[in-house]
């Protein structure tokens, strides 16, 4: 039998939150899949400064995957970790082609933006239960996130 969980947030706030946190993984392991094959089949004049850029995010995503998915644990519920699963819960489309540089770039910051935005969407969730450790972590994942944007929209300004 287990043990019931008495950490100040209500087991309803933890259910919330973890589904939140589940939806943020998926985003984040759909967009360290995009950034990894892009990283692979990138072509063009901007191939080393994109080659390099992507591996730098590709691998603080898969950092990070760890870490949501620990928080999940953490609050008592089980972590999302199948395709299927991430694909259900994922705001980001999945890329099978191999586009354009540009149009890699274009991908990538909307996928930053998605995972900003569902790790803004459960940040307001942890905040009202008074989670700190979730709401740290989403304040994280939403710097990295939006920096990375930033980084990547500007390689396509004339």
């Amino acid at each position: 039998m287990a043990r019931m969980i008495e950490i100040g947030i209500s087991e309803q706030d933890r259910k919330e939150i973890a589904e939140g946190l589940a939806s943020l993984l998926a985003d984040s392991f759909t967009l360290y899949l995009k950034t990894h094959n892009f990283h692979w089949n990138v072509t063009g004049p901007m191939f080393q400064t994109l080659h390099v850029q992507f591996q730098e995010q590709y691998t603080e995503l898969w950092n990070a995957l760890d870490v949501i998915a620990e928080r999940i644990r953490a609050l008592g519920f089980a972590a999302p970790g199948s395709f299927g699963r991430f694909a259900q819960l994922s705001s980001i489309p999945e890329e099978d082609g191999v586009p354009r540089a540009t149009a890699m770039i274009e991908q990538l910051v909307l996928g930053q933006e998605a995972v900003t935005r569902t790790a803004r969407r459960v940040f307001e969730v942890a905040s009202k239960a008074n989670d700190q450790p979730t709401a740290d972590l989403l304040t994280q994942r939403m710097e990295i996130h939006e920096k990375n944007a930033w980084m990547l929209r500007s390689l396509l300004e004339e």
